[in-house]
C-alpha cells in the first residue's frame, strides 16, 4: 500500500501544484521536436483493449526498440466518442490500475512503429501484481549479446532476458519479498552498467534508499547511499546514468534533485567501483528519468511536464515544456531514449501510451537529446 500511495501522490501533485513551484531557471523555450502521435504507432491490443501505463523504453537501434508497459487497459463498451487510441483520451489515469490486465507487458518495435515482437510468454511474471509492476527496461552497452534487463519494482526483483526474449538468464532478488540485505531489494527502480561488467542497482522507492553494486555474475559487491534530508542523502533513487570522468548521476524523485557522485577507486583494484558524493542539482518539480551525453544531461520532469537540459556543471542550459492539451498531450514522460537518427521516444506511465518525437527543422541541435555517453 505504501507504493500505491506514492503513485496517487504523484497524480495529485501534477493536478494541484502551480507551474511556479517547478523553479525553472535559465532559458525556457519551445520544443525542438515535432510530435508524430497521429501518424505513428497504433495500439496492437485485441479489440476492447488498449495500452496500459508505458513505463520504460530502450533503443537498441532504430530497428529494435524495447518498450515496457504495465499491462493493457480494458476499454468500456460502448466506446465513448472521445476515445482516440489510448486510455488518457478518455480522461483516465492508468497509473492506479484502472481496467488493467497483465498482458503484453514487453514489446519490441522499429522506429516506424511496426510491432516486431510481443514477449507475452513472460506476462506470467507480472500477473497478479498488486501495484504498478515493471518499471524500467535497459541494456548494457558492453554486452555483445545485448541481453535485456527488466526492473520490476512491485515484485522487488530484476529479470535478465536473452535478446530475442526466449530465455530468462538471471533473476536478482526474491519475488514479492522486500529486504535490505545483500540479496533483497525494496522497490528497485533502475540499473546502470560499468565497463568491467559490474552494475549498479537503484534501490529504490522503499525503505532502502541505496545504490547496490553487483559483480558481473550478479553477486554482491558493495553499496552506498543513505536516507535522510541532507543534500547528499536520498529520499528515493529513481534513475541512474553514468557520464564522463566516471561520474554517476542519481535522480532523487522525492527530494526532486539529481545527486552527482565521482568514482574514486582504480578500475583494476578490488575496491572498484567506489563512489563519493560531489554535489546536488536542485530545483526540479518531480524528476523521473535522466540521460547523460558527453556534454549535457536531460531530465524528464513534472509540475509541469517538461524536459530540463543541464550542462554537466549543473547549470541549466534549456527547458522546454511538454504539451498538456491536444492530441500530443502528456501527463508524464516516465522514460526516454534516443535512436541514431536523433528521434526521441518517451513513455507516458499515466496517460498510457508511447510517443515518438522527431527533431524539428531549424531547431537548435544543441538542445536535442543525444545518445548516452558510454564510459570506456
Amino acid at each position: 500500500m505504501r507504493h500505491l500511495r506514492t503513485g496517487i501522490g504523484t497524480l495529485l501533485l501534477i493536478l494541484v501544484l502551480p507551474a511556479a513551484m517547478a523553479q525553472d531557471t535559465g532559458v525556457i523555450g519551445p520544443s525542438p521536436y515535432n510530435f508524430t502521435t497521429e501518424s505513428w504507432m497504433k495500439p496492437f491490443a485485441q479489440d476492447g483493449f488498449t495500452w496500459g501505463g508505458n513505463s520504460g523504453v530502450h533503443v537498441e537501434s532504430k530497428d529494435r526498440i524495447y518498450f515496457l508497459q504495465r499491462g493493457e487497459t480494458e476499454l468500456p463498451n460502448p466506446l465513448p466518442p472521445d476515445y482516440t487510441t489510448f486510455a488518457g483520451s478518455l480522461g483516465w489515469n492508468v497509473l492506479q490500475g484502472r481496467g488493467r490486465i497483465w498482458r503484453n507487458c514487453i514489446y519490441v518495435i522499429d522506429s516506424e512503429g511496426n510491432v516486431l515482437e510481443v514477449w507475452n510468454q513472460w506476462d506470467h511474471l507480472f500477473t497478479g501484481t498488486d501495484g504498478p509492476g515493471p518499471h524500467r527496461i535497459r541494456q548494457s552497452p558492453y554486452d555483445e549479446e545485448k541481453n535485456v534487463w527488466v526492473i520490476d519494482e512491485t515484485g522487488h526483483i530484476i529479470y535478465v532476458f536473452s535478446n530475442d526474449g526466449e530465455h530468462l538468464l538471471m533473476t536478482l532478488g526474491e519475488k514479492n519479498i522486500a529486504g535490505n540485505d545483500e540479496i533483497h531489494y525494496h522497490f528497485p527502480q533502475d540499473v546502470a552498467f560499468l565497463p568491467d561488467g559490474k552494475f549498479l542497482v537503484a534501490d529504490g522507492l522503499g525503505d532502502n534508499r541505496r545504490i547496490v553494486v553487483r559483480n558481473a555474475d550478479g553477486s554482491y559487491h558493495s553499496e552506498f547511499g543513505e536516507g535522510g534530508d541532507e543534500l547528499h542523502q536520498f529520499a528515493s533513487v529513481h534513475s541512474l546514468a553514468l557520464g564522463p570522468d566516471e561520474s554517476l548521476y542519481a535522480l532523487d524523485r522525492d527530494h526532486r534533485n539529481v545527486k552527482v557522485f565521482q568514482q574514486t577507486a582504480r578500475r583494476n583494484s578490488n575496491a572498484y567501483p567506489s563512489f563519493e558524493y560531489v554535489t546536488t542539482w536542485t530545483g526540479l518539480g518531480m524528476p523521473l528519468d535522466i540521460t547523460v551525453s558527453e556534454d549535457n544531461a536531460w531530465v524528464t520532469d513534472l509540475n509541469p511536464p517538461k524536459i530540463v537540459q543541464f550542462n554537466l556543471d549543473g547549470s541549466r542550459e534549456y527547458t522546454w515544456p511538454l504539451p498538456t492539451e491536444g492530441p500530443d498531450f502528456w501527463i508524464e514522460m516516465h522514460s526516454l531514449s534516443v535512436d541514431e537518427d536523433g528521434n526521441l521516444y518517451g513513455t507516458d506511465n499515466q496517460a498510457g501510451r508511447p510517443q515518438k518525437l522527431v527533431p524539428r527543422a531549424g531547431a537548435d541541435p544543441n538542445h536535442l537529446v543525444r545518445r548516452p555517453f558510454v564510459p570506456r
